[in-house]
């Protein structure tokens, strides 16, 4: 606790002023899976050009064995170290930790095996995300891959602003594989609007348990969802006032050397900020627990 409130001290006299800013981050990529409308290559096509024509870098975090263990997947992968964006590690088959069957030992090598086939990329940084945002079902898993990326150089790739874009991505999938031409507008709507009061309520918990802005880092997938909607959210978090800036210039913010004594498994860095001070979340941050669940109702309500 003391080496927490010793950091407490430190990012309150030393950050960068960023204001109401967020990076974004694409985890769980390239994907070869198919799905309705779009191929792989389209899907990783689309997400680039949204990126380009929003002049927006962001970072995407590799899970190997989705498809950049293949020859096609690593192509799709390039063009996005090629185009200007980051690439960071996400294991290789995204197992995980806080299950009693994945030992640290099996933990780490899909660490380093993800980053040697990755680590020559241009874009590559020793950025590491948890899968599932989960840091180890017992404190010598923690602390064990805590050691582990300290001794390589490599940042623990911490989530401030987190979604659950995931499920209404199954939600437009089984959708679409039912009627290929339903109306996706209510789909859209909903999505965006998730990501409105997530934005809104992180950036309000930061207020409260920071006084201050922290420039987010926002957890996306590489998916359809995002393939066909990006633009949408993007337009909409212009103008709610955000600003997006690049992941290395949010991670220059001290907050994201904190090593939490309380992470609040599969959530974002703030919640196990809160966690750790012995908060309990008042009702408006609720549904930051829940997975889309809120949106999937309503979406239910409409036939969907």
């Amino acid at each position: 606790m003391r080496r927490f409130a010793a950091l407490v001290m430190l990012w309150v006299i030393q950050v960068p002023a960023f204001g109401q800013s967020l990076a974004l981050t694409f985890d769980d990529g390239p994907k070869l899976g198919a799905t309705p409308l779009l191929t792989p290559a389209e899907r990783n096509e689309a997400l680039l050009k949204h990126l380009a024509e929003a002049k927006v870098r962001a970072t995407i975090f590799v899970t190997l064995a989705n498809g950049a263990d293949r020859p096609e997947g690593m192509a799709l992968l390039k063009a996005w170290g090629d185009a200007g964006h980051t690439i960071g590690n996400h294991t290789v088959t995204h197992p995980d930790l806080n299950s009693a069957a994945v030992s640290l030992a099996q933990y780490q090598q899909e660490v380093l095996a993800c980053h040697e086939a990755i680590h020559e990329l241009p874009g590559y940084r020793g950025w590491f995300r948890f899968t599932f945002l989960r840091e180890g079902n017992t404190p010598e898993k923690r602390d064990g891959m805590r050691a582990f990326l300290e001794s390589k150089g490599w940042r623990n790739a911490y989530v401030s602003l987190d979604t659950s874009d995931w499920r209404l991505d199954q939600k437009l999938v089984e959708v679409l594989t039912k009627n290929p031409t339903a109306d996706l507008g209510p789909i859209r709507e909903a999505y965006v609007a998730h990501v409105k009061q997530r934005a809104a309520a992180y950036r309000e918990l930061s207020r409260r348990l920071l006084d201050r802005d922290i420039p987010q880092v926002l957890l996306m997938h590489h998916n359809l969802l995002n393939a066909l909607f990006l633009p949408d959210v993007l337009r909409m978090l212009k103008a709610e006032g955000w600003t997006v800036i690049e992941t290395a210039a949010a991670y220059q913010d001290e907050v994201y050397r904190l090593q939490p004594d309380r992470a609040a498994p599969g959530q974002s860095l703030l919640l196990s900020l809160a966690r750790s001070k012995g908060w309990k979340l008042s009702p408006e941050f609720e549904r930051l627990m829940d997975d889309a669940d809120f949106e999937i109702l309503a979406l239910q309500r409409l036939g969907y």
